[in-house]
C-alpha cells in the first residue's frame, strides 16, 4: 500500500511534464472545436445559472427558510460535479475517470431532486429558478457527452470492463491543458460558484445563530 502510495506521487509530481494540448483558435475540425466548445463553452458558461440560482436563494430568503440544511446540499452538488470536472481537467480521461464522471451525474441528479423536494417544503420556488435548474442538471451530462465523444476509444474501453493495464489508474495527461487556460477557468470558477455558495452558508449559519431558541 505504501508502494502504491508513493508511485502515485511520484506520477503527479511532474504532471505538467508533456507539452501542452493545443487548442486551435481557427480550426474547424470536429475534435478541434468540440474540445474548444466544451472548454470555452460548456465549463464557463456552467457559471451562469449556478450565480442565478444563488440569487434566487438570496431573493426568497433562503437564510430564514430551509437555511443551512438546503445550503448544505448545495454544497453536496458542488462537489459531485467539481470532482469528475477537475478530473477531467486534470487527469488522463480513462475508463475510471469516465466511471467516476458517470457515478457523479447520476448522483447529482438524485441529490438535485431531493434539493428541490426539499426546498420546495420551505420556501417558494417560483418558475424561474425551476428553469434555471434544468440548465444546472444538463450541463454536467452535456460536458460529459462531450468528453465522451472526444475519446471514443476509452468508451469503448470503458464498456468493456477496462482491461488495459492502465484503465484503471488516476493518471496526468500526457498533454496537459495549458496553465492559462486552468487559471482562468479556475478564477471563474471561484468567483461565480465558490464564493457565492460559501457566502449563502455563511449567511444561513448566522442567521440559524440569531435565531431565538424555542
Amino acid at each position: 500500500m505504501a508502494r502504491s502510495g508513493t508511485s502515485f506521487v511520484r506520477t503527479w509530481q511532474h504532471w505538467r511534464r508533456g507539452r501542452d494540448l493545443s487548442v486551435p483558435v481557427r480550426s474547424t475540425t470536429v475534435e478541434d472545436t468540440n474540445r474548444r466548445f466544451l472548454l470555452y463553452g460548456v465549463l464557463p458558461l456552467w457559471v451562469v445559472p449556478a450565480v442565478a440560482d444563488w440569487w434566487m436563494h438570496k431573493k426568497t430568503r433562503i437564510e430564514h427558510t430551509s437555511g443551512v440544511k438546503e445550503s448544505a446540499v448545495h454544497a453536496l452538488m458542488m462537489t459531485e460535479a467539481g470532482v469528475p470536472v477537475a478530473m477531467g481537467l486534470l487527469a488522463r480521461i480513462n475508463p475510471l475517470v469516465l466511471s467516476v464522471m458517470g457515478g457523479a451525474a447520476v448522483a447529482h441528479g438524485a441529490t438535485a431532486l431531493y434539493d428541490v423536494s426539499l426546498a420546495t417544503a420551505e420556501r417558494e420556488v417560483r418558475p424561474v429558478e425551476q428553469h434555471i435548474h434544468s440548465f444546472l442538471e444538463v450541463l454536467p451530462l452535456s460536458a460529459m457527452a462531450f468528453t465522451a465523444c472526444l475519446h471514443a476509444d476509452e468508451v469503448r474501453a470503458t464498456l468493456r470492463g477496462g482491461p488495459g493495464r492502465h484503465d484503471w489508474a488516476l493518471l496526468p495527461k500526457d498533454r496537459p491543458l495549458p496553465a492559462k487556460y486552468l487559471a482562468w477557468l479556475g478564477a471563474v470558477i471561484c468567483a461565480g460558484v465558490i464564493l457565492p455558495y460559501a457566502e449563502e452558508f455563511s449567511r444561513c449559519l448566522r442567521a440559524r445563530r440569531l435565531e431565538p431558541a424555542s
